[in-house]
Order: C-alpha cells, then structure tokens, then sequence
C-alpha cells in the first residue's frame, strides 16, 4: 500500500509539474468582476483593443443575444455557472512578443515547461500562445509569410484584413446561435486568425496553445479559418489551466471555411484543470470538393459541451469528425459532432470514443441530417463507450434527419466494460492493474489516434496514463 501511494503522489506531482502550474497574478489591465457582463464591460474591452466601430457594434448586438438566450437545459448542468464571479478581460502585459525573449519572463516559463518553444523548433510551421485574455506570442515561419500565408491573433487581423474579417466573422456561427456563442461575441479576445491562398499546401502544423492562469478567468478567444481554392493547412490547438478550488469559464468559438478543393484539418487537444467549464461551439463551411476533419480530443474539465460542425454546402464536400472523451470523478464530458448534408454527392463519417471511471459520466451527442434533394449521399455514425467500474455512466443521444431516400446511412453504437479476463491475461504478463487498464484503453482508442501526428498520440497516451494511475484532477 505504501508504495502504491507514493506511486500515486508521484502521478499527482508529474501532472502539476506539466499542467498544474501557476504563477502569480499579473495584469496590466483586467476589468472588475462581480458586475457580470455588462455594456459598460463590452465597451470597455473595445476600447482597450482600439477597435473600429463595426466590431463594438457586433459586440453590443452580441450582449442583447446573451441576455435574451435562455440557458441550455438539454445537456450537462450548467446551473451553478455564477456570471457575476468571473473576470472577462484580464491582459497580461503591454505587447506582443515575435521572439520568445520578448515575453514576459514569467509568461515564457510557463510556455517553457509546456514545451511549446521546442515544438516550434522541431516541427511546427507557426505558434501563437495566448496566456489569460490576450495573444502573447505569435510567430509564421518565414517560408510560408512569402508564399502569402496568413497566421495572426484575431485581434491584429481585425485590424490588417479587416475586410475578409468582415466577410466571414459571425456567419458561421452568429451570436445568436447559442447563449454562449453571443457570450464569446461581446466579450471575445485573442485567438487566431489564419488564411491560406489559392492553392498553397501548408505542410508543417500551425499551432495555437491557450492558457488560463488567474483564478475566476473566463477566456473567450475566437478562431477564424480560411483555406482558399485548393489550399491546405493543419491546425492544432492545445489547452491547459492550473487545479484551483472555484470555478472558471472556457468559451470559445471557432469559424472555419474551406473553399473549393481545399482541405483543412483541425485538432485540439484539451487537457482544462477539473474546475473549469468548457463551452465551445465549433463549426465549418466546406464548400465544393472540400474536405473538413476534426480530430477532437477531450480530457479534464469539470463540465465539457462541445459539437464540431460540418455544414456541406456544396457537392463532393467531405465531412470527418473523430471524438475522444475521458470522464473521472466529477467530471461530464458531453461532445460528438455534427454533420448536416446541404448538397448532393456529400459525404461525413463521426466516430466518438469515450472512457469514464470514477463516477464520471460521457455523453455521445450527434446529429446527421440530409436534407431533400442532397442525392447521392453517404453518412457513417459510429459512437463507442468503455465504462472503466459501477460508479461511471455513459449515454448516447444520436439524432438522424433524412429527408432524402436516395442516400446511405449507418450508425453503430457499442458500449462494454474492461473483460476481467483480459486484466488478468495482462497481469499475469507482470503489468500492474493500472497499467493493464491503461492498454487496453489506448487498445480502444487506436483508430482515433492513428490519425494524430506522432507527437500528438504520445501526448495522449501519456495523459491517459496519468488518468488511469493517479486520478489526476
């Protein structure tokens, strides 16, 4: 037993030396909480950003939405969410850094310890890190600046292409779609902004990492994406924030567009402390020909809803969204996606992975819908759960909408639990009853991971194994 609980703090203080981490508060401007949200905070945070007026004016109309939307009630509760207990702006320093030396020395340790200045080196084609409310760094390779790539936080796009922000900014995802989609309008900050011109392939990931440090924080970046005729890019995103005792608020949203023949694939890798809410809406256009993979991986949080999005506008568009979501103790992941056939000769596949133990609960949430006269189409749902002891739950809510006979359909669903006989076999091979487990978990997950560069997949699979040795969070 004693080794088993050294064990078990040594897991606890490997997490916490990752990802459980803080620094002491540090702002150069935050607004007052105990307010909640109101215009005065939304003009505020415009007039700190120096916007042009079209953006206070959505921001304005944003807060109208927010107070008119009715808390969602379909899915995890989100009644103990306090709006008057959280800090919706907070900026960290005066600038912007190009080279990591130009970061606040407390900011750069810890990006340092995240590891994201050796992944820049190694095999990134651009990072942007935003700390609390604001982007702190943000460099492209210069490679792709001459090739006309385009990789900027949200607030400097608004401000060098503001006619392409305005193009597309909110009509993927309006403010009025959802409550928490108007929240992230009127208060929204940082993010990345990203456009990719005709036919230009961008090899080398471009990466974003998000980090709440403050006590109470709400981080409300936004993401706007764009693939031009026949581009391609890969994005990734990682999140973190340190294990405090209340409660923060994550709620982002993120647009994306692939025109014509274009591919634009999207990762994210979410590994929020146990005490923040994690809100996101997720959604993208493609358009002729173009294909649109979400790779989604959900880890940690005390309450995670989100749901990436295809809307296939155009014939020969494609549509793939792998799932994964882990629930311990305390924990409700509610995720899946979405994947709604506007065009004939389209085609989606979701497949959602989700593990529970400790009493925590997952949720699979899908829908496919094909409306009349998307001929030709095809659409494969397959929703697996692992339920890891008696205490867990997990529950699948699919939602299929056909209104078009000349199409092809299917759905599979599976949920089992860890064979005593296989925890044996392994235990009997010397693996102790953690590290049984965990194989056969990462066994589960393979098709999903399979997917994730190298980087990404032993990421994940280290932060499954911390999960299922220590009950991290």
């Amino acid at each position: 037993m004693k080794n088993q609980n050294e064990r078990l703090l040594q897991i606890n203080e490997d997490y916490a030396e990752k990802y459980g981490f803080h620094y002491p508060e540090e702002a150069v401007h935050r607004t007052k909480k105990d307010s909640g949200l109101t215009e005065a905070v939304v003009r505020e945070i415009s007039k700190i950003k120096n916007e042009p007026q079209w953006m206070l004016d959505k921001r304005l109309q944003a807060l109208k939405w927010f107070e008119k939307k009715a808390m969602p009630t379909w899915g995890a509760d989100l009644s103990h969410i306090n709006f008057q207990n959280i800090t919706y702006y907070l900026k960290p320093t005066e600038g912007q850094g190009r080279t990591w030396e130009e970061v606040p020395e407390n900011i750069k340790k810890t990006f340092d310890r995240l590891g994201i200045p050796e992944a820049e080196k190694r095999f990134l084609g651009g990072v942007g890190a935003q700390y609390e409310s604001e982007s702190v760094y943000h460099k492209l390779q210069e490679s792709l600046e001459k090739q006309g790539v385009v990789f900027l936080s949200m607030d400097d796009a608004v401000k060098q292409y503001p006619e392409i922000v305005k193009k597309y900014f909110g009509t993927i995802v309006p403010a009025s779609d959802n409550k928490f989609a108007a929240l992230n309008t009127a208060c929204w900050s940082g993010g990345s902004f990203i456009y990719v011109p005709k036919g230009v392939k961008v090899t080398k990931p471009l990466q974003a990492y998000f980090r709440i440090n403050a006590k109470n924080m709400g981080q409300f970046e936004r993401t706007l994406i764009i693939t031009d005729e026949g581009a391609e890019v890969f994005y990734e995103e990682g999140c973190t924030a340190p294990i405090y005792s209340t409660d923060s608020l994550h709620a982002a949203v993120v647009e994306l567009v692939a025109l014509k023949n274009s591919k634009l694939r999207y990762t994210t890798i979410q590994n929020w402390s146990s005490n923040v809410y994690n809100l996101v809406t997720k959604r993208a256009h493609a358009y002729e020909n173009a294909v649109v993979e979400w790779i989604d991986l959900n880890l940690g949080s005390k309450i995670t809803m989100k749901y990436p999005s295809v809307f296939l506008l155009e014939p020969h568009a494609k549509a793939d969204i792998l799932s994964i979501a882990f629930a311990g103790k305390g924990q409700h992941q509610d995720a899946g996606g979405k994947a709604l056939h506007l065009a004939p000769h389209t085609t989606s596949r979701i497949i959602s992975k989700s593990i529970c133990k400790d009493g925590g609960r997952t949720s699979y949430r899908g829908l496919v819908e094909i409306v009349k006269g998307a001929t030709d189409t095809a659409s494969s749902v397959k929703c697996d759960a692992l339920i890891l002891d008696e205490k867990s739950r997990s529950d699948t809510y699919p939602t299929m909408k056909i209104n078009e006979e000349d199409s092809t359909i299917s759905h599979e669903a599976y949920v089992g639990k860890i064979g005593e006989e296989q925890l044996f076999y392994l235990r009997s091979r010397g693996f102790s009853e953690s590290e049984a487990t965990a194989m056969i978990v990462l066994g589960f997950i393979a098709d999903v991971t399979k997917e994730l560069p190298a980087e990404y997949s032993l990421e994940l699979n280290n932060l499954i194994r911390l999960e299922m040795e220590g009950g991290v969070g």
